[in-house]
């Protein structure tokens, strides 16, 4: 895989996210602060690894993959800063998930929870609102606070 292959495959996970997030929530102006690529194989992963080293360098290595501060990355919902690329997982299948930043996260939380679609992970130091819908090649997640400020990356 190219580089230019990595990033279309990028904005068209973002893509669909945002169509999603607009189509149940009415954050139509949510920015993109992380996009992740659920790999479906060993193979697939070592590929996107080799070339997410190319426009990136690696910040954390997690248990379920590597997350890469990229360059700047003109998406449909604004410039975009850092992927993981997923090990692959059975529980993934979809092509990936992308995180947006809401303008008030509580008030966010409190009108969504409770909407079908939407279910509240919390993990140690944040918490993250899941949006799935079946019809849907992609997962999307708002996070508070963002893992850009969790993990104190440069820019966010």
């Amino acid at each position: 895989m190219n580089e230019d292959h990595l990033k279309e495959k990028i904005q068209e996970i973002v893509k669909q996210a945002t169509v999603l997030k607009d189509r149940h929530t009415d954050e139509k102006d949510a920015c993109v602060n992380y996009a992740c690529i659920f790999s479906q194989s060993k193979e697939e992963y070592e590929e996107l690894i080799e070339t997410s080293h190319k426009i990136g360098k690696i910040v954390k290595k997690t248990t379920t993959g590597l997350l890469f501060q990229i360059q700047p990355l003109n998406t449909v919902s604004g410039i975009l800063k850092l992927l993981k690329i997923r090990l692959p997982d059975k529980t993934r299948p979809e092509l990936g998930d992308t995180d947006f930043t809401v303008s008030n996260y509580d008030e966010f939380k409190e009108k969504h929870l409770s909407k079908k679609g939407f279910k509240l992970i919390q993990k140690e130091g944040f918490e993250m609102l899941e949006l799935m819908n079946p019809k849907f090649n992609v997962r999307v997640y708002f996070s508070h606070p963002t893992l850009g400020e969790v993990l104190g990356v440069e820019g966010f």
